[in-house]
């Protein structure tokens, strides 16, 4: 039997044209910062990186900050960002990730910040009018907004564009989280009208530990890490070649098949929804219908504990994750859901199934299999 890994959303498969990019560096030495050969032939790899990151996110080379990943990279956005605008108020979606949402919330607790969420509608999606009426409350007031590009969990896509308009309308930084989007939608930092913009290698089949804040010219925030005044000197610490040559490679080859990439998904996806369906017909899907990530499922199965039914499936050789985060050993409901105006239950009971390049019809086959007999027992277990 098989596994059936349906949990790109969390770490997609290394392609192949990023192992062999990095694979190529590992053996090399030499730090970019340092002047002899050793270093100048790293800093090339480094600066040829940055050129092929720009050039396929629609960004200039300039623009490209690399980080250890996309939580350094919020986490530099939003509290370099306040810090440099000194001003009380932060604005962000109330479905963020938590590398979006705790950097703020500890702003609110250590620094004075004022952090409001933006309500989101039942498919979790931010109203423009909604961020122009928090906006409006005070404008002079708001250090910055972070509204992702496409969520983790159910995988609405924001109306980014309108949005970035709206607080460019009252001099306000916007800062979107695109770790989900890049690969899967058509993504242009320039274009998007964005200041500034988180990217992480390992969620385009590049390597963990490395990712990228793409800043605007001008946006310049606070450095969060102090040192060696790398990376525009908001980003110090010694580059690490070889994962951000793989990062560049799987950036580059993810971009290029965005397009035929997201049509196989998008038509996995629709299968997998259909199916599900049929074997447990009460079931129910979160996230928009239409404007979500081609790669991405989100149910909720009535009767049933997420957690539960994420054993229950990985002993049938199917990997997915649950909308719930467990902390201290104590299952939470999803933040996610719970802002959509879903209930604790139905927030508790769900799971999220999302494809990715390795992806395929067998994978789809085997959660049609499993799933009405795992959703059996699943409740079975509840009532006992």
């Amino acid at each position: 039997m098989g596994t059936a890994y349906l949990d790109h959303a969390s770490t997609t498969p290394m392609l192949p044209e990023a192992i062999e990019a990095m694979t190529a560096q590992l053996g090399q030495v030499g730090n970019p910062s340092s002047l002899h050969a050793a270093g100048r032939r790293a800093r090339r790899v480094v600066e040829e990186s940055r050129e092929t990151i720009a050039c396929a996110l629609g960004a200039r080379p300039s623009e490209v900050v690399f980080t250890a990943g996309g939580t350094e990279a919020d986490n530099l956005a939003i509290k370099g960002l306040y810090w440099a605008r000194k001003r009380p108020r932060i604005l962000l979606s109330a479905i963020e990730h938590h590398a979006a949402l705790d950097p703020a919330h500890w702003l609110g607790d250590h620094h004075g910040a004022t952090v409001e969420l933006l309500e989101v509608d039942d498919h979790g999606r931010v109203d423009p009018g909604t961020l122009r009426a928090a906006i409006e409350r005070d404008p002079g007031d708001v250090a910055l907004v972070s509204v992702m590009w496409a969520n983790n969990e159910v995988g609405t896509v924001q109306p980014i564009r309108v949005l970035a308009a709206i607080a460019h309308e009252y001099g306000i930084p916007f800062h979107t989280d695109a770790v989900q989007a890049v690969g899967q939608l058509p993504v242009s930092f320039a274009e998007s009208g964005v200041d500034a913009m988180t990217v992480s290698g390992h969620k385009v089949g590049g390597p963990i530990g490395v990712g990228a804040l793409l800043l605007a010219r001008g946006v310049d925030p606070v450095p969060v890490l102090h040192g060696g005044g790398q990376e525009r000197d908001v980003r110090s610490g010694t580059l690490d070649a070889p994962a951000i040559a793989g990062f560049a490679a799987a950036v580059q080859t993810a971009v290029d098949r965005q397009a035929a990439n997201a049509a196989r998904l998008s038509s996995l996806r629709d299968d997998l929804i259909v199916r599900v369906r049929q074997a447990v017909p009460d079931v129910l899907l979160n996230g928009d219908p239409v404007e979500r990530l081609p790669g991405n499922a989100h149910f909720s199965f009535p009767g049933c504990e997420g957690d539960a039914l994420l054993m229950l499936l990985d002993a049938k050789g199917v990997e997915c994750s649950t909308g719930s985060a467990c902390s201290a050993g104590v299952a939470q409901p999803s933040h996610v859901l719970l802002a959509m105006g879903r209930d604790g239950a139905r927030a508790r009971g769900s799971l999220r199934f999302t494809l990715g390049h390795t992806s395929t019809e067998a994978d789809v086959d085997r959660v049609a299999e499993v799933i009405g007999h795992v959703v059996e027992r699943a409740r079975r277990a509840g009532l006992s």
